[in-house]
Parts: structure tokens; sequence; C-alpha cells
């Protein structure tokens, strides 16, 4: 396999700390043991915290760029998890309108700070009125599990169920937005601030291709939402207000995982999420796997339409394999 690389992982200056002296920090065992990085993150040792940040992470130097005619979306990157190289980046630092890749971080939130098993009663609050606007159906008075929701969430892109996640864990959209800004703080999304937990448009609710990977890279670290976004098609029942029970399937929107587009030659596909509005164009951030279980996140941000969208990953996904 032939690929090639722009940048290799180092040291990265953000906002929330100054990772110097990395090459003097040993590196974790597994890099993937989210209760391991954790740990460091929570020592005394700013050094410590700083380079247990940067190391498991591609790293992009914001002046690079590529010219790629075939990619026509505003923004786009392909991040190689194993090298921790980037194998193309067009404008990875730019404020882009996230659209429903929001609910990503919306889901990172619920699994660091809910319990699957949760019980939770469908509020008013879940009532999306705006037009286009994609739900699961769900209704005020609706009994579901935490679990349920996040395949609600995701599957068919529901912007109620987002909006019954945040009331459940934080009271309402505005406090759990504070959650979902403090978390993107954590993990080094310093270009990104979120109004809302479903990615309905507001001017103050933005993101970056980089920030994206950022926040997919550490969503994937859990086996939960692995299994979510990396699922096709989704049965379950529910309680209605009524009592009687809702027997709903939500389909996934990716594409690649419908078999509506195929992926490229000895890649699979492990799981995304797509958005749309019309600020924010059509998006798609999704990771994927080769024969040698290499792992990559791709992310596509406004491009002119859905299969524009599609076309653009292809591309995207054909880096990987060239």
């Amino acid at each position: 396999m032939k690929r090639k690389a722009f940048v290799t992982s180092g040291c990265i200056l953000l906002t929330v700390a100054c990772l110097t002296g990395c090459t003097n920090f040993s590196r974790l065992d597994d890099p993937y043991i989210y209760s391991e990085r954790t740990e460091l993150y929570q020592s005394d040792n700013d050094q410590a915290k700083a380079a247990a940040f940067a190391q498991d992470l591609c790293v992009v130097p914001d002046d690079v760029s590529d010219k790629d005619s075939k990619v026509t979306a505003q923004a786009a990157a392909v991040f190689d998890l194993s090298d921790k190289t980037v194998l193309f980046a067009k404008n990875p630092f730019e404020r882009m309108y996230p659209a429903s890749t929001t609910k990503i971080m919306t889901a990172l939130v619920a699994l660091k700070y809910g319990n699957l098993t949760d019980k939770v009663t469908v509020t008013s609050d879940a009532v999306i009125t705006e037009s286009g606007a994609s739900l699961c159906g769900i209704k005020p008075g609706d009994k579901l599990t935490l679990e349920q929701l996040l395949y609600g969430l995701m599957l068919p892109s529901g912007n109620d169920a987002g909006a019954a996640i945040a009331t459940h864990l934080a009271g309402g959209e505005e406090a759990f937005a504070r959650m979902m800004n403090e978390e993107a703080i954590k993990i080094g999304a310093t270009g990104t601030h979120f109004m809302n937990p479903h990615g309905l448009n507001n001017e103050n609710h933005y993101t970056t291709a980089y920030d994206l990977y950022l926040i997919f890279n550490e969503a994937m670290k859990y086996p939960e939402f692995r299994k979510i976004v990396g699922t096709e098609k989704y049965t379950t029942t529910y309680q209605h207000d009524s009592g009687k029970p809702v027997n709903v399937t939500w389909k996934d929107t990716n594409w690649y995982l419908t078999g509506e587009r195929k992926m490229p030659v000895g890649l699979t596909a492990l799981g995304g999420k797509t958005g749309t509005t019309q600020a924010a164009g059509s998006c798609l951030i999704m990771g994927s796997s080769d024969s040698s279980k290499r792992e990559y996140i791709s992310v596509v941000l406004k491009a002119p339409n859905h299969v524009g969208l599609y076309d653009n990953m292809t591309n995207m996904l054909n880096k990987i394999v060239e």
C-alpha cells in the first residue's frame, strides 16, 4: 500500500497547554486506553498532561495546504491513526458549520456522563419544529433508555433525540452545550463552539475539520460509540406516553454503511456521522480500516450536495489506498 504523508506527529501548540518537552516523556503502553489517558490528564504535572495529550494525535501545521481538483468540498482531511500522519488536508482549521456532525460530541458527552441503562422520559424540549429537521419520531411522555436515544440520535440523526439527551443529562440545551464546550476544550478542540446538541444552524455554533477529527477520535475510544455508529439498522421497542409499546426501526444515513455507496477496495467502513443544513452544506466524518486493521478518520465539510458529498469522500478514501 502506498501512502503520502504531509506531516508526522509531534508537539502541537494549543491554547489549553504548551506542549513542550514531549521527547522526554515515556509513551503510554496503549494510547487508546481512555482511563490511562484520563489519569495523566488529572495529574498535577502540566508537562505530563501536554505530552499525554499530544503523543497519540495527528498534527497538522496551520500553513499546510494541498491541491486536488477532485476535492471540491470547502474543507477536508484524512488522518492515519496508526502512523499519526495526515494524508491530505484542505482548510483543516477553517471555521465551519458542523450541522449534525455535532451529534458526535453529544454522544461523547452522553457516554462519558450518563449510563446506557438510564430511563429517560421525553419532555416538550424534544419538540423540534424547524422545517427540514431530521427526527427519530419520539414524543413528549415517551420513555426510552439512553442507549435507545443514542441510536435515535446517530442513525436517523434525530434532533429530537439530541434535545431529549440534553434535558436528561443537563436539564436543557443551554446547560448541555456548556458541557459540550468543556469537553471540546479538554480534547484540544479549541476552534469549536457549540450552542445546541443537534447542529441546527446558529452563527455561534461552529467547528473545524481538525477539531471534528479530535472529537471523533475521542468518541471512537468508547466501544459503545463504535457499535452505534457502525450499525446499519436498529430495531427496538420503547414505551409510548399512553403506556403502549412503540416498535421502530432506525436506518443509518451513511451510504457506505447502507451499501448505497461502495468503499474503495481494501477499506471497510467503521461508521461515522453525516450532517446537512443549508449553511453547512453536506458533511460527513467517518472511520475506516484497511486489510491490516490500520484505522483512519476522514472528514468532508461543505460539499455542494449529497451526491457530491460521497464523491468527495470517496476521493478522500482513495488517498489511503493509492
